[in-house]
């Protein structure tokens, strides 16, 4: 059994609509996700395009969509070793209270031995942290680099 998991759950002083917002437009997905524009239609079976530089970087497809409330869609990159991959799943959900939204992020059904979950484990946290200080403060973190998890050990 796979058991490949990444959960994370982040709270953001913000709206639920704020929050879609930043999820969904690409102007601000280019400010908190390191200079990739998030791209789509945001309809069901339609396309999620990561653009980095104007080019193609990951492509995903929407399984299910609500809008202010749940976003799910498979995960697929398209460059170096992880394009060989088959795709994984992202399941976001937002719950509103008062000032307050609850963020969960669940990324599952990777292959075995997946290289995108390796990547991903040391990058959603960075991405969610950049999302949550944007959106409370108006600006992104300062730039910085850390070594993954697994480099750390070695």
């Amino acid at each position: 059994m796979n058991q490949q998991r990444i959960f994370e759950v982040i709270y953001i002083r913000t709206s639920i609509t704020a929050l879609w917002d930043a999820l969904t437009n690409p102007d601000v997905t280019q400010r908190y996700w390191f200079d990739t524009r998030i791209e789509s239609d945001w309809k069901f079976g339609s396309k999620v395009q990561y653009l980095r530089n104007g080019e193609l970087t990951d492509e995903h497809v929407i399984l299910s969509i609500k809008k202010h409330h749940t976003l799910s869609h498979t995960f697929k990159p398209l460059f170096g070793e992880f394009k060989s991959e088959s795709p994984s799943r992202v399941t976001l959900t937002m719950e509103e209270s008062g000032e307050v939204v609850r963020l969960t992020i669940i990324h599952d059904n990777f292959p075995p031995e997946s290289k995108v979950f390796r990547a991903c484990s040391d990058g959603w946290p960075m991405i969610l942290c950049n999302l949550k200080t944007l959106l409370e403060t108006g600006m992104t973190l300062p730039a910085y680099t850390f070594l993954p998890q697994s480099a750390r050990f070695q």
